[in-house]
């Protein structure tokens, strides 16, 4: 068989994004789960979504706050310079 027909004989396995972040952020982990194994913590784990979860709804109610102050500071200012301007 020659090299070149390799690539085409052998069922290689997809590699997603996913696999090489769970394969850089702990090697065993990565293989544990390769291999089948189930994770022992599963109560931690559901914690852990959890925190990440209320962690992410503050982090959009706290930008969706700044934004809307940004739009009332606009507003001030410009009721402001209307102000000053029929005062003149």
């Amino acid at each position: 068989m020659a090299i070149e027909n390799l690539c085409y004989t052998l069922a290689m396995p997809i590699i997603r994004a996913s696999d090489i972040g769970n394969y850089l952020y702990c090697r065993r982990s990565w293989w544990y789960r390769k291999q089948g194994f189930e994770s022992a913590n599963k109560a931690e784990l559901a914690a852990g979504t959890e925190l990440h979860y209320k962690h992410g709804r503050q982090a959009f109610a706290s930008s969706l706050s700044r934004t809307v102050g940004l739009i009332l500071l606009l507003g001030a200012l410009i009721l402001l310079v209307a102000y000053c301007t029929a005062q003149l």
